[in-house]
């Protein structure tokens, strides 16, 4: 078979695996994915896909996003929750297969996702109302932008963060580049290099949560919090500080990073990835080592556009992030380790990606800036 049927014919199986993704989306029930209330003075949204672990797609932005701006202009709603349901994520992040599928074939879902999600990412971080996440279980990727850039935070000890992005050929986005050069010395670059998971009240130790509350609490908390009449943001505050102080599970427990703080801040303190290995090996401790092993599994090409994207990002406002962050999507959309990745780590799952470029080494910094470039009028505007 020659090489150009075989490429018509993997595209056309893309076109049919999308087509059916995309058919799925349409014939859920209009906003069954997402749920909407008013209760009390609170708007309060469920994300409604449990079985896929809340996993964010580009129908739900769309619910979601129309809702908020509806309830920031309305008088008698005072405050926004937000939840997901089924009691084991708030959001595993975004929907990357459906993404991947649009992505080999050129759909227009491809943008359409990213820019969309990067929009309500900005909403949520410029929100004028208190805006409270109530990250109770599995907080990843997209999950993290429908949460990190509110206002309040809740974690439970069943909080599991992560940005695994660089394992799958992306990087830390809905405003990675803004949040995580701001947590402490250089834990923001660790955590996005390595996509190393936080759990429970390390979550908030980190800087990542506002909140930590007991998981049986949260149902009393909301309860309270919707119960609140024409609360102001120190109100919500009042009862999220309460409901924390109520709450001494995991207390005694130190930081699970606490005895390496001052070894990241200096191992990841080099202004490059190379020097980070290098810094790395030349450690030689256990905690150094493991973090040069699981660097070394990752996209060559994520960790270099994550380093700069994070050097860039700590001096940058959240908009002008997410404009960066909406053109390195796009590149990565055009590249191949995206696709790779999500091969090897969400569909066959052998965990064995073949990265291109396959080395630091052989990432040049043309490249990398080139994924910084500007799109032109396919920039992403607010």
């Amino acid at each position: 078979m020659s090489l150009t049927v075989l490429k018509s014919a993997n595209r056309l199986r893309s076109l049919c695996r999308l087509q059916r993704v995309q058919g799925h989306m349409m014939s859920s029930q209009v906003g069954s994915e997402v749920l909407v209330e008013k209760v009390g003075s609170a708007g309060v949204i469920t994300l409604n896909r449990p079985k896929a672990l809340n996993a964010l797609n580009l129908s739900m932005i769309r619910h979601i996003y129309p809702q908020l701006m509806k309830w920031e202009k309305d008088d008698q709603t005072e405050f926004v929750i937000i939840k997901g349901a089924g009691g084991k994520a708030f959001c595993a992040g975004g929907d990357i297969r459906a993404v991947t599928e649009a992505g080999k074939v050129g759909d227009a879902l491809a943008q359409d996702f990213f820019r969309e999600e990067y929009i309500l990412n900005n909403v949520i971080g410029t929100y004028k109302k208190p805006y409270v996440a109530l990250i109770d279980g599995i907080t990843m990727g997209g999950g993290v932008g429908l949460s990190v850039h509110g206002r309040f935070r809740v974690a439970t000890e069943k909080t599991l963060f992560a940005m695994p992005e660089t394992a799958i050929g992306l990087f830390p986005d809905v405003g990675g580049g803004y949040f995580l050069p701001r947590l402490q010395g250089k834990l923001g670059l660790f955590l996005a290099l390595t996509g190393f998971r936080l759990k429970g009240r390390d979550v908030q130790r980190a800087g990542v949560a506002s909140h930590f509350v007991e998981s049986q609490k949260i149902a009393d908390l909301e309860k309270e919090l919707v119960d609140l009449k024409s609360p102001s943001a120190e109100d919500v505050s009042r009862v999220l500080d309460s409901y924390q102080n109520q709450s001494s599970l995991d207390a005694e427990k130190p930081f699970v990073l606490k005895e390496h703080i001052a070894d990241i801040d200096r191992l990841f303190g080099s202004s490059s990835v190379e020097g980070i290995l290098q810094n790395l090996k030349a450690d030689g401790s256990s905690f150094a080592m493991k973090q040069a092993e699981t660097l070394s599994k990752m996209s060559p090409m994520s960790l270099k556009i994550t380093h700069k994207q994070l050097q860039q990002g700590a001096s940058l406002s959240l908009q002008d992030v997410l404009v960066m962050e909406y053109r390195l999507s796009q590149a990565c959309m055009r590249g191949y380790d995206f696709y790779e990745g999500v091969r090897a780590v969400l569909i066959d799952k052998d965990q064995s990606p073949k990265w291109n470029p396959s080395s630091l080494e052989e990432v040049s910094e043309q490249s990398v800036d080139e994924c910084f470039s500007s799109l032109g009028q396919n920039d992403l505007c607010f």
